[in-house]
C-alpha cells in the first residue's frame, strides 16, 4: 500500500508542476485532462493490486502500461523490457539466427516489409506485405513487434513455422522455416552487356564504400550507364543512405531533410564530388518492398532528375526512430520525426511512384525466382540474375540502352 502512495504521490507532483507552469486557459485545459488520465492510470493500477485474483508485479504490470502505449502509437515504436533491449543490442551487431525478414506492424498484426536476399525468407518466397497470422500456431494479434521477433528468431539449424496471410489468396498458406546465420553481404554488382548492374540489399554499415567500389569497378569497364537495384531492400542506416546517395549527386546538393513535432529540421547534403559521371545514365529499380533508406536515396535522385526510377511503387517508411534507454536497463524505440525528400515530398504510408511503372505479377515473380533458386541449388555462386525473365530489369537496361535516362539536370 506503501508503494501505491509513493506512486500516487509522484504522479500527482509530475501533474501539479505541469499546471503550475501552464499559461492560458486552453493550456490549462489539457493539463487537466491530463490529470484525469493519469488519476485513471493510478486507479487502474491500484484497483487490479489489491483486487486481481492472481499474483501481481508492479514491474510487469508498469511494463505491459508502458508496452501499450508504445503500440498505440505507429508499427515502428515499441518498449524493450531490460531483457528484449540486451537482445536487441546483440542482434544489431549484423549476424544473427534468424530466417532473414525485416518486420513491421499494421493494424495489430506483424506484416513483413522485404524478405533479406539469399535468406531462408527470401528461399521460401515470403513476399512485402505477407501477414504473418501465426508463428508455431501461436496467434500473433496480442503480440507486440518484439514478442514476434523473439519467436521468429533462434539457434541456427531449429525451424520455425509461418502461418502467412497473403494479398489476394482465399486462405493463409503455412511455410516452415529453417533458421540460419543471418549475415549479409549486401553488396553485389556484375556487367550485363554493355550495362553496370548494382544490387543493395540492405543499408548496413560500409555500403556506401561498397557501392563506391562497385561503381568504379563497373566505369573502368566502359559500362554506358548503371542500374542501381533497390528491390525489396528494408532500408538501415541514415548515414548510409546518404553515402549511397552522393556518390550520384553535385557537392552540396540537398538529399534529405527531417522535421521533428517541435519543427526542428536537420538537412543532409551531398559532401563531395560525384564518382559516377554526370552526363552517364543511371537507372534505380524500387517495388513494394523497398522501404526507409531505400526511398530515401530513389526520393533524393529522383528529385534532382539524377536518375530514371523503374518498377513498382515502394513501401512508404518515411519515419525515424531513436532509441531511449531508461534507468532501469530498459528502453523505448520511438518516432522522433519524418523525413523529406529535397522537394518537400512526405512519403510516409505513400511510397514513391516510379518514373516508367513496370509491375509484376505474381505468376512472374514466382517463375523468376524459382529459376534462381534452381541455378543456386545446382551450384551457382554468387549473384544470379535472369534478365529475360525480370520483366522489371529488362526495362531498366532498356531504359538506358535508348537514353531516356536522365543525366545529371
Amino acid at each position: 500500500m506503501k508503494k501505491l502512495k509513493v506512486l500516487g504521490l509522484l504522479v500527482a507532483t509530475f501533474v501539479v508542476g505541469f499546471l503550475l507552469g501552464s499559461a492560458g486557459a486552453s493550456q490549462a485545459n489539457r493539463q487537466e485532462d491530463e490529470y484525469r488520465y493519469f488519476r485513471l492510470l493510478t486507479d487502474v493500477f491500484k484497483t487490479v493490486k489489491e483486487n486481481y485474483v492472481g499474483e501481481t508485479s508492479t514491474r510487469e504490470l508498469i511494463y505491459g502500461a508502458l508496452n501499450g502505449m508504445m503500440k498505440s502509437l505507429d508499427p515502428f515504436s515499441a518498449f524493450f523490457t531490460p531483457e528484449q533491449y540486451r537482445e536487441f543490442r546483440q542482434e544489431t551487431g549484423g549476424e544473427f539466427g534468424g530466417v532473414g525478414i525485416e518486420i513491421g506492424m499494421e493494424k495489430g498484426r506483424p506484416i513483413v516489409i522485404s524478405p533479406i536476399e539469399g535468406t531462408p525468407a527470401h528461399r521460401a518466397g515470403l513476399k512485402s506485405g505477407d501477414v504473418i497470422v501465426e508463428i508455431n500456431g501461436e496467434d500473433t494479434s496480442n503480440m507486440t513487434l518484439m514478442d514476434v521477433v523473439r519467436r521468429i528468431r533462434g539457434k541456427p539449424g531449429t525451424k520455425v513455422t509461418l502461418t502467412i496471410l497473403r494479398k489476394g489468396a482465399d486462405r493463409p498458406v503455412r511455410v516452415e522455416l529453417e533458421r540460419a546465420t543471418i549475415k549479409v553481404e549486401s553488396v553485389k554488382w556484375t556487367k550485363l552487356e554493355d550495362v553496370g548492374y548494382i544490387r543493395l540489399s540492405q543499408f548496413t554499415e560500409g555500403v556506401g564504400k561498397d557501392v563506391e567500389k562497385a561503381v568504379k569497378g563497373l566505369t573502368s569497364q566502359g559500362v554506358r550507364g548503371i542500374i542501381l537495384d533497390l528491390r525489396n531492400d528494408p532500408g538501415g542506416l541514415l548515414a548510409e543512405a546518404i553515402n549511397v546517395s552522393e556518390l550520384f549527386l553535385k557537392e552540396g546538393k540537398l538529399i534529405v531533410y527531417t522535421k521533428t513535432k517541435k519543427g526542428e529540421v536537420s538537412r543532409y547534403f551531398a559532401r563531395k564530388k560525384p564518382i559516377l559521371p554526370e552526363n552517364m545514365p543511371l537507372v534505380v529499380l524500387i517495388n513494394r518492398g523497398s522501404a526507409s533508406a531505400s526511398e530515401i536515396v530513389a526520393g533524393a535522385l529522383q528529385d534532382h532528375k539524377r536518375a530514371v526510377i523503374v518498377g513498382e511503387k515502394s513501401f512508404g517508411k518515411a519515419s525515424v526512430q531513436n532509441i531511449i534507454p531508461l534507468e532501469d536497463g530498459s528502453a523505448i524505440k520511438l518516432t522522433v520525426a519524418h523525413y523529406y525528400t529535397p522537394l518537400g515530398r512526405l512519403i510516409d504510408k505513400k511510397g514513391i511512384q516510379p518514373d516508367v511503372e513496370v509491375k509484376m505479377k505474381e505468376e512472374e515473380e514466382e517463375k523468376l525466382q524459382e529459376v534462381i533458386r534452381q541455378k543456386r541449388i545446382q551450384g551457382a555462386s554468387g549473384l544470379v540474375l535472369e534478365p529475360a525473365l525480370d520483366l522489371q530489369l529488362r526495362t531498366a537496361i532498356e531504359v538506358i540502352k535508348r537514353g531516356y535516362a536522365h543525366t545529371g539536370r
